[in-house]
């Protein structure tokens, strides 16, 4: 059985649309201005902030260095304080997180507890030789798991929610 067509055929030209007024012009309607608000002043502050913007490696990098040097500042202006060297860790894991490059936000809380740990060599208390490192890094691991804890939930809520605005954005 034979069928008909029913549209006319469409031989790739189309008929421009230019000139058409669209609906809102048409009827000779306007928009009023909108009245742009100044931002407040922290807004203005944070905005002239650095904001830089770092890959996996470069978070990783810029993390684990910036523990490793905090680490031996600790050890040697703290004598080795462990709580000082928690506090300190907590804004640097959240640095991390807000500087992150969108593609790679997830990464932010897996780079964190690795650098709490290397920045941990230079504070944590060693015995005697290799072994003694190791007993007085797993030590300070333990006792300083609240720390640790801590920056690494403040790095995963931060890209949580980085995460989370990037995806509605996209979809609108």
């Amino acid at each position: 059985m034979e069928q008909h067509r029913t549209r006319p055929p469409h031989n790739g030209t189309r008929r421009p649309t230019q000139g058409a007024p669209l609906p809102s012009q048409a009827r000779g309607e306007r928009r009023p201005p909108v009245a742009r608000r100044p931002p407040p002043p922290v807004v203005r502050t944070l905005r002239r902030l650095p904001n830089p913007r770092l890959t996996g490696l470069g978070g990783g990098l810029f993390c684990t260095a910036l523990m490793f040097v905090l680490g031996c500042l600790v050890s040697l202006l703290f004598g080795s304080s462990l709580t000082v060297y928690g506090v300190l860790f907590v804004p640097v894991s959240v640095l991390t997180a807000v500087w992150m490059r969108r593609g790679d936000l997830l990464t932010a809380p897996i780079i964190v507890p690795i650098a709490f740990a290397v920045g941990l060599v230079p504070v944590a208390d060693s015995g005697g030789g290799t072994s003694g490192r190791l007993m007085g890094l797993f030590t300070a691991l333990a006792t300083q798991a609240g720390w640790l804890y801590a920056g690494t939930l403040a790095a995963g809520l931060i890209a949580l929610v980085r995460r989370i605005r990037l995806v509605r954005g996209r979809s609108r």
